[in-house]
């Protein structure tokens, strides 16, 4: 590790503080906890804090990568769920950001 990154460690920060936006891997991991259980698009993207724009692309990347499926719970009501592979990636995430110390950020 370098200083900087012991720094911003010690400090309790991250790269997510110091530019205040999410990362596009943890708007996916905060897509995917909201979808363990299923979850209509208006829930997910009031959940993880999405513009109309944003939910529109990342689902759509979720969905074409097998990690949530889409299933029709009525006419016109859809939910998204996630998939066995979606709940490995979101496991893996979780262990990637508890190994860089950056689990307390991303739990704000």
């Amino acid at each position: 590790m370098n200083r900087e990154t012991l720094d911003l460690r010690r400090n309790g920060s991250s790269h997510r503080k110091l530019n205040g936006r999410r990362s596009n891997i943890q708007i996916i991991a905060d897509m995917l906890k909201v979808g363990e259980k299923g979850a209509g698009k208006t829930e997910i993207m009031y959940s993880a804090n999405m513009s109309y724009t944003q939910i529109q692309k990342y689902l759509g990347f979720l969905i074409n990568h097998g990690f949530i499926h889409r299933v029709s719970v009525g006419n016109p009501h859809v939910h998204y769920q996630v998939t066995p592979k979606g709940a490995k990636l979101l496991e893996s995430i979780d262990l990637i950001t508890e190994v860089l110390g950056f689990q307390d950020v991303y739990e704000d």
